[in-house]
């Protein structure tokens, strides 16, 4: 339970400033791209209080954040496959020249997503290491 938090919070950390870099950007694929992860974080960031009670389970709130989630992330590899840059963007090269790796880990964040249990505050807790970890191995690697 400790280290899921530990990873939790560190996604947490990693979406707050996908929030601040999108001001400024000029380029629209970068935008969207920034615009689909913001949509990532927020929903983590439902399921995340949730599961460390900062706020109160909601199954339907839950469900809908899942639901967001899987198809955002669904859609990584199609919004990051344009190889555009801007001055804001935190994108590092390496996605492009490890392609393979960086879809695969955004298909390890769907498969994840798509396990979660939101009926029951157990079944978000139980999920959101696997969250938490696919989110954290990605930025580590390939978010400036």
């Amino acid at each position: 339970m400790k280290l899921m938090t530990k990873g939790l919070i560190a996604g947490l950390v990693l979406v707050a400033g996908v929030a601040v870099a999108k001001e400024g950007v000029q380029d629209p694929t970068v935008k969207a791209r920034m615009d689909l992860m913001g949509t990532i974080g927020m929903n983590v960031k439902v399921l995340g209080d949730m599961a460390t009670d900062k706020a109160p389970f909601d199954a339907t709130a839950a469900a809908a954040a899942k639901e967001a989630l899987v198809a955002a992330s669904a859609d990584i590899a199609a919004k990051f496959e344009p190889q555009a840059t801007d001055p804001v963007s935190e994108a590092k090269p390496e996605i492009w020249t490890n392609w393979d790796d960086f879809v695969a880990k955004g298909e390890a964040l769907n498969a994840a997503a798509t396990a979660i249990d939101p009926a029951s505050l157990e079944g978000i807790k139980a999920g959101m290491g696997a969250i938490g970890g696919t989110c954290r191995d990605c930025h580590s690697t390939y978010r400036m």
